[in-house]
């Protein structure tokens, strides 16, 4: 702000002196000199160049002395009509979801929604890539490179995200429809090649195989028409993350038949507001899918907080490894480390020869995940560190990923939250004996039961479990259990849905960083009642909601009752009448 004030006096002198007529450093270098600021000769270059990476001040090349450079400055008004004028094409949130409703409707159930979602970040990255490219190219001609020179130092990797090879820019590669599929599978392949962070996004989409019969050739087609329509690199990171994600919760009914998970953002929401990140934390998310808990870890803090969140995730299913790259570069989110890996078995962050940890962790695993039992799990990596309280059965890991978790968690001041399935809370047999273990070390602060058909993938209610390495003193030997199943609206898209409103999500954190008790809704209870119960963790056994009582008008009630048996009386004199002169007309038959 202090800067920019410094440049706005400076240029409001040289408009007073020079107005939209040409001038010379020299000029410059006088008016300035002779001003209230008194600027010396050597800060008039720094003045210059601020003006003109602010698009204030146009330079060219003096027709007399090539080794002299003239001055023009733009006005304000100027530059407030080209602001406008630009602001006229950008794509609103309604504009992009209205485009993405049209490619969603383009491949319907017929092929996988994820070429959406590659196409949208391919058109994304090149758009960018050309602004990129014209910045740079415009920047090098005023600091004195001829045309091809500047076109050359403009490719240059230091002004770009990506490196794309002009031939495999999005207007090129559409050039030819016909060759569209092999076209855009090469230019995946190389832009994989040179950029390694892409490694995963790209280098196992094949547009070719995609194609192979004329129907998805002609969706291709359509697509590649539909994205070029519109310009992508002015949109802001949150309007465009707001259209993935609008993409990732309009197939999500189709993908939970096929097993895939997809989370609830408002209940994503509530669980990062009762972990709240702060600015220097890590946050760690063991099955992270498409990156949902992370990226709203980072919308938690404010903008100019969120890039000093460290943020980890390991998927074990590279197709959604790609999905969730790609969701945090569409939101603007660099300082996020993703790794390939199944988690249980080979946990990939790590510090030496232990576990790396971290201050939150945060997941919602597959829930009931069948396979790792300990034969399997004694086959991964850290099993003796991760699995202290005890292995699982065959039929469910649900509580080898919450151990992974708490092992993950430092033990300073290490948070973990989970939302998992409401069985975990009281299975007998071996999950009893993981239960006490982890109540007996005092780990468990909170249970969360959630209300019923939340998830696309099941009608079940979940369960948020909120553990922490280091309790305040208050909070020992003690979990908060909060009965939650009634705080839900309908959901107003999905009929057979319902969601947590703003309101629903507020009550439940107050309830949980006030600690506190409200009849029918939450409850403190000690551990020592828990082992009483058989450390069943089942949120029904401690609080149980009220049943709204009905309040009756006995008056109204009683008038309404007299009505009725006057009504009724009536109906059997009109019955008698009739059975009277029924009987009467059957004897003069």
């Amino acid at each position: 702000m202090i800067r920019q004030k410094w440049l706005d006096e400076r240029y409001k002198i040289l408009w007073k002196s020079f107005g939209e007529n040409s001038f010379s450093f020299d000029n410059v270098v006088k008016v300035l000199k002779d001003s209230i600021h008194h600027d010396p000769p050597e800060q008039v270059n720094v003045i210059l160049s601020e003006l003109r990476k602010g698009g204030l001040l146009n330079v060219q090349f003096d027709p007399v002395d090539a080794r002299k450079r003239i001055y023009t400055l733009k006005s304000k008004i100027e530059m407030i009509s080209e602001t406008l004028t630009i602001e006229k094409g950008l794509l609103t949130r309604g504009d992009l979801e209205a485009l993405l409703k049209k490619a969603a409707d383009l491949i319907r159930t017929r092929v996988d929604y994820t070429f959406i979602l590659v196409l949208l970040f391919y058109k994304r990255i090149c758009d960018k890539w050309e602004v990129e490219f014209e910045n740079a190219y415009r920047d090098a001609l005023r600091d004195g490179f001829r045309n091809e020179e500047a076109k050359k130092e403009a490719k240059r990797s230091m002004f770009h995200d990506f490196q794309i090879p002009e031939e495999y820019l999005w207007e090129n590669l559409r050039k030819n429809p016909a060759r569209l599929p092999e076209n855009f599978s090469m230019a995946m392949k190389t832009l994989a090649e040179r950029n390694p962070e892409l490694r995963d996004v790209f280098e196992n989409v094949d547009f070719v195989q995609f194609t192979n019969n004329r129907e998805n050739a002609e969706i291709l087609r359509q697509l590649v028409e539909l994205f070029s329509a519109r310009s992508l690199h002015q949109v802001s990171p949150d309007i465009l993350g707001d259209a993935y994600e609008w993409i990732l919760r309009y197939f999500a009914p189709q993908k939970a038949k096929e097993g895939e998970v997809y989370t609830p953002r408002e209940v994503i929401n509530l669980l990062v507001g009762i972990l709240e990140p702060k600015p220097g934390e890590s946050v760690y998310d063991p099955a992270s899918g498409s990156a949902g808990m992370l990226i709203l870890s980072y919308q938690h803090l404010d903008k100019k907080d969120a890039d000093k969140l460290f943020l980890f995730g390991q998927e074990a299913n590279y197709k959604t490894l790609a999905l969730a790259k790609m969701n945090l570069y569409i939101h603007d989110i660099r300082n996020a480390q993703l790794l390939l890996g199944d988690t249980l078995l080979y946990p990939k962050f790590k510090e030496g020869e232990r576990l790396k940890k971290f201050d939150i962790v945060i997941a919602n695993p597959p829930w009931n995940q069948d396979g790792y039992y300990e034969e399997v799990l004694k086959k991964g990596e850290f099993w003796r560190e991760r699995f202290k309280y005890g292995f699982t059965t065959k039929q469910s890991a649900d509580w080898a990923w919450i151990q992974h978790m708490l092992s993950s968690a430092n033990d300073e001041k290490g948070r973990v939250g989970i939302v998992i399935d409401n069985g975990c809370l009281f299975r007998g047999g071996r999950e009893k004996a993981t239960r006490m273990g982890v109540l007996k070390d005092d780990l468990l602060e909170t249970v969360i039961l959630l209300p019923e058909k939340l998830f696309y993938n099941t009608g079940a209610p979940g369960a948020i479990l909120i553990f922490n390495k280091n309790k305040i003193e208050s909070k020992k030997g003690k979990v908060l259990f909060i009965n939650a199943s009634k705080e839900y609206r309908q959901h107003p898209e999905v009929r057979k849905l319902n969601r947590l409103s703003a309101e629903n999500q507020s009550k439940i954190a107050t309830v949980y960083k006030k600690f506190k008790e409200i009849k029918g809704f939450s409850r403190i209870v000690d551990i020592d009642e828990i082992e009483k119960n058989d450390f069943n963790l089942n949120v029904t056994l401690y609080v149980f909601p009220e049943e709204e009582i009905e309040q009756i008008d006995i008056a109204k009630e009683w008038e309404e009752l007299e009505n009725l048996d006057k009504e009724i009386g009536e109906v059997s004199a009109k019955i008698a009448s009739y059975l009277e002169e029924l009987e009467r007309v059957n004897k003069n038959v």
